[in-house]
């Protein structure tokens, strides 16, 4: 709640000579509060609305999912004819102030730099290899213990986790986004349309799984992942903070696979031990055996992206066909076994 006198400091910045004459709660809905706002400056009255949108819920779970609800008001509602003005979106601090954020063009992070070499680097050379080597093993053992810490913690809310299933179908980021970015002719819209279909089956059999929910990265690819030596930085946190563990599991592992299929045709060598070390660390350390029949609709994801021809152009025709192969059964499986990973290619 926006606190009087803040309110009152913000209107002075945007107004100057300005008192605030009423101030209430006007009434509640499912989307959010509306508040009456009359305030006195140069003399006369201005009469104004504020509203809020209600957490949890309806895609406005996070506080970024609220604000771009509301700067889309702003840019859009006086685009329209007989719709009513928007006069600003304000932000309620850490500290109780108000400051406007409206107005923006284009919006930029800043942040720091990473050091180091990003584990595609260690993917490329995995195709010259049988086995792993003992860097490569320390590696993959220091990438399942961090996903075992960050996903111990927990939160309970089924909102959340629905909102991660279906957003990993449905989000433009994600499964039907990747697809609708892919050049016409590449993959037949039936193939993607089956890909779907299959997608939204797992969201209901998904639904119970709430109890899974935990603290996620939600895009751990080689590209956000620095080394130095065996220890590692992380880059681009995505989509929220919370979600299933799968998540990170199969942003991670479908590299394996397709690496694998890239440069041999099938999952073998280095790329097959990477693959089952990786699950058979994590199964270890979190005791979470469930996650093998939970990780298809996000492997279905990732494999969309991988499979992508403008994202990985070095991706044969033929190759292509078997990830959407291992796509589809993959889905159509009760419970992925890694060990059996070819058996999905065909």
């Amino acid at each position: 709640m926006i606190e009087r006198e803040s309110l009152l400091t913000y209107l002075r910045e945007r107004f100057g000579d300005v008192c605030i004459k009423r101030f209430e709660r006007l009434g509640a809905g499912v989307h959010g509060t509306g508040f009456s706002l009359v305030i006195e400056t140069g003399g006369r009255e201005r009469e104004y609305v504020v509203k809020d949108l209600a957490p949890e819920g309806l895609g406005h779970d996070y506080p970024s999912d609220r604000a771009a609800v509301l700067l889309l008001a702003y840019d859009e509602y006086g685009n329209l004819p007989k719709h009513i003005r928007a006069v600003d979106v304000v932000a309620l601090t850490e500290d109780g102030s108000v400051r406007s954020v409206s107005g923006g063009k284009e919006y930029f992070l800043v942040m720091e730099k990473a050091e180091g070499t990003n584990y595609f680097s260690d993917l490329e050379e995995m195709k010259d290899k049988a086995v792993l080597s003992d860097m490569d093993r320390k590696k993959i053992q220091a990438m399942a213990g961090y996903l075992k810490e960050i996903h111990s913690v927990k939160k309970e809310s089924k909102t959340l986790y629905r909102r991660k299933i279906r957003d990993t179908i449905g989000h433009g980021e994600c499964l039907m986004g990747v697809f609708d970015s892919y050049p016409d002719g590449v993959v037949g819209y039936d193939t993607m349309a089956e890909i779907e279909k299959l997608c939204v089956d797992w969201r209901a059999r998904l639904k119970p799984f709430h109890g899974r929910l935990c603290q996620i990265h939600g895009d751990f690819h080689p590209g956000n992942i620095w080394f130095r030596g065996d220890d590692f930085v992380l880059l681009d946190r995505s989509r929220g903070p919370w979600g299933d563990g799968a998540d990170d599991i199969t942003a991670m592992t479908i590299n394996y696979i397709f690496y694998s299929i890239m440069y041999h045709d099938s999952v073998t060598g280095a790329y097959r031990e990477a693959l089952e070390l990786f699950y058979e660390r994590y199964i270890e350390l979190t005791g979470d055996r469930e996650i093998l029949s939970v990780v298809a609709p996000f492997y279905a994801f990732r494999g969309a992206v991988v499979a992508h021809p403008v994202f990985y152009p070095q991706l044969g025709g033929k190759q292509r066909i078997k990830v959407f192969s291992f796509m589809r059964n993959v889905l159509l499986s009760e419970r992925f076994e890694p060990e059996r990973v070819n058996d999905l290619l065909v």
